[in-house]
């Protein structure tokens, strides 16, 4: 159980920032940031007062059933950057690989790529939110410019590739998770 994203979960439910919560608990913002990252553990008689300060307590706060985190910002993105392809990839949901889609921002540099993919399972989604690429299912090739997009079942090796002479942004959904 990650503590620190419940108690961030919590802390937001009751509408309070980290310094307020702080200045409730007589601990330092630094310390309430430290454990909602899970860089830091409270003791139990810390974090017993951390949840008497948000009206719960360590029953119901440990209780099984979780709360599904819906909205995800720009902390929950994991970034990675492949040089040799000259792309990078922003996965948007933490953990997608565990749900059923697993949607992604890729960003294309020039005559960059996605790696490619063996066939599998599923379908895939992506929409064009900059430049012109071309994907590639099977011996075929299909292009796509800013606001169009492309669906198709994966049962062929695919790929995608930028074909402009600026960066291509493209939103890609796989179903299952696949990147």
């Amino acid at each position: 159980m990650e503590i620190g994203s419940k108690l961030k979960r919590l802390r937001i439910k009751n509408n309070l920032t980290q310094e307020e919560l702080a200045d409730r608990c007589e601990l330092s913002k630094g310390f309430i940031s430290q454990i909602e990252r899970d860089l830091a553990s409270p003791s139990i008689s810390t974090l017993f007062d951390i949840l008497q300060c948000m009206g719960c307590d360590l029953k119901t706060f440990f209780n099984d059933e979780t709360d599904e985190e819906i909205v995800f910002g720009k902390d929950d993105v994991f970034v990675k950057e492949n040089k040799d392809d000259k792309n990078i990839i922003n996965w948007l949901v933490p953990n997608s690989q565990k749900n059923m889609m697993e949607p992604i921002i890729i960003e294309l540099m020039e005559g960059g790529s996605s790696y490619m993919d063996t066939p599998h399972e599923g379908e895939e989604f992506g929409y064009v939110l900059s430049g012109n690429i071309s994907i590639f299912v099977g011996n075929k090739e299909y292009k796509a410019k800013k606001n169009e997009c492309f669906y198709y079942k994966a049962n062929q090796p695919h790929f995608i590739k930028n074909i402009s002479k600026t960066k291509a942004i493209v939103l890609w959904v796989c179903t299952p998770p696949n990147f």
